[in-house]
């Protein structure tokens, strides 16, 4: 008789054991701590404008907003690439690794370039979008100045956010994340020391309010950028693909088809995932400037703890891409399912914290009571929902490892489009609905990506190597 094969148990099946989440922790706290960093200053940054005044907060806030697409456009085209580069490395490829990294860098450029011309044309008009609610003239015309001010200076830091993502994605995929987190700290020190000189007019510097806040943001993006490139191009012993990087730009045209096939619907799914949250704050935004205000405070709260699923997610796609890369598909499987159920007991904790805290950061802020009560109850809901978040961001990136951007495509932007920003904008247009109702209703349609996403990760259509 032939032995039936027994079923691994829950515990085996989704529990790893101390290495295994040695290996995960290694990857993802350099992540985690880069990116709380860079958070936590966003926050302080964000409370030191909000102290300045409700107005210039805002429009702050919108032109971050607006910036977040171009962010999420060009983490777009570098992860098509970012695919290859991650199996590249499995395989030892150091050339692959380069030719990668060069299709990288002409993606970023073009994508710059082309936004640059977008806001410096119509940057006005995007600002004003979001400024359709109610409130008073005065304040409205405030905001859209201090935005426009604010954007003016920010596109200037545009070129050496572009050079950083190239560079420190391609040292993420290729293991290395300490550098990229060492470069993150400094500049967000200098960020933060910038802000309280330059936003406040301490020790003999200028009184600049939102434009000092965007001038330091600008100069640590220039000496981020200086610490990631010197570093990368002094160290070719241990970053060997740095070698000869600029030898040519040239990138092989069978490469150039392969990553556009696998990163063109990366490149859109960011994109317009990213327009589609700007699109969810705009539907928000029509419940008045209050509204606006208040989700700012909770965004900026959110960002600070979102970082633990979002570094867990950026983990799984390098660890699982590489576990691919190297064609084992039993352990890429196992480890996946691991990772995902990590990431979302992981989450559960955190958010039971930021609900317990939700009411008391809004305090922070130099703001009307309205303004302060609407963002600790967004927190709030925010937190509740962070488990579900957790499991999606960490299915969408084992659906990318594997190259299923079109999945990806479907799974992520198109549904935020059909679903979340159908809903919010009916629910904010044709309905006297309250905005957290409206907030809340968007959140729960997350169930349906859930569900989806958990019988195509267990399906295992991800499962393939695509650089052999």
């Amino acid at each position: 008789m032939e032995r039936t094969r027994k079923k691994p148990s829950l515990r085996t099946k989704y529990i790893g054991d101390r290495k295994f989440y040695m290996m995960v922790l290694a990857i993802a706290v350099p992540i985690m701590i880069q990116n709380g960093i860079t958070n936590f200053v966003s926050l302080l940054d964000n409370i030191m404008i909000g102290r300045v005044g409700t107005e210039q907060m805002s429009g702050a806030s919108i032109v971050n907003q607006l910036i977040f697409v171009y962010n999420l456009c060009i983490f777009g085209g570098v992860s098509g690439a970012g695919i290859f580069t991650a199996q590249y490395f499995g395989q030892k490829d150091q050339e692959g690794i380069r030719q990668t990294f060069r299709y990288k860098l002409w993606m970023a450029t073009i994508l710059t370039v082309g936004t640059i011309i977008l806001f410096l044309t119509a940057g006005e008009n995007l600002i004003g979008f979001y400024l359709q609610g109610e409130g008073s003239a005065q304040d409205i015309a405030d905001t859209l100045f201090y935005g426009r001010q604010y954007l003016m200076i920010m596109l200037i830091g545009l070129p050496p956010f572009m050079l950083v993502q190239v560079y420190a994605s391609t040292l993420r995929e290729c293991g290395e994340t300490v550098l990229p987190m060492k470069a993150g700290i400094a500049a967000i020190c200098v960020n933060l020391v910038f802000n309280y000189l330059l936003i406040y007019g301490k020790f003999g510097f200028p009184r600049m309010g939102v434009k000092g806040a965007a001038a330091a943001t600008v100069l640590s993006r220039y000496v981020e950028a200086v610490i990631v490139l010197s570093w990368t191009h002094r160290h070719t012993e241990k970053i060997p693909f740095a070698a000869g990087l600029y030898r040519t730009l040239k990138v092989p045209a069978v490469l150039t088809k392969k990553i556009l096939i696998k990163g063109t619907p990366l490149l859109f799914n960011e994109t317009l995932w990213a327009a589609g949250m700007a699109m969810l704050t705009q539907c928000y935004s029509v419940r008045g400037l209050n509204v606006v205000a208040a989700l700012n405070i909770s965004n900026t709260i959110n960002n600070v703890f979102n970082i633990v699923f979002i570094a867990l997610g950026d983990s799984v796609a390098i660890i699982v891409g590489q576990i691919l890369g190297s064609g084992d598909m039993e352990k890429a499987k196992d480890t996946d399912n691991k990772m995902i159920a990590f990431s979302v007991m992981c989450c559960t904790a955190v958010a039971a914290v930021m609900f317990v805290l939700a009411p008391f950061f809004p305090k922070l802020y130099n703001t009307n009571a309205d303004v302060r009560t609407l963002a600790g109850y967004l927190i709030m809901i925010t937190a509740f929902f962070m488990p579900q978040n957790a499991f999606l961001h960490a299915t969408y990136f084992t659906l990318r490892s594997g190259g299923k951007t079109i999945i990806t495509f479907l799974f992520d932007s198109v549904f935020i489009w059909c679903v979340s920003v159908s809903i919010a904008f009916v629910l904010s247009r044709f309905t006297g609905m309250h905005v957290l109702l409206i907030y809340t209703i968007v959140q729960l349609a997350d169930l349906i990506k859930c569900v989806i996403g958990y019988i195509l990760v267990k399906k295992g259509v991800w499962l393939q190597n695509i650089v052999s």
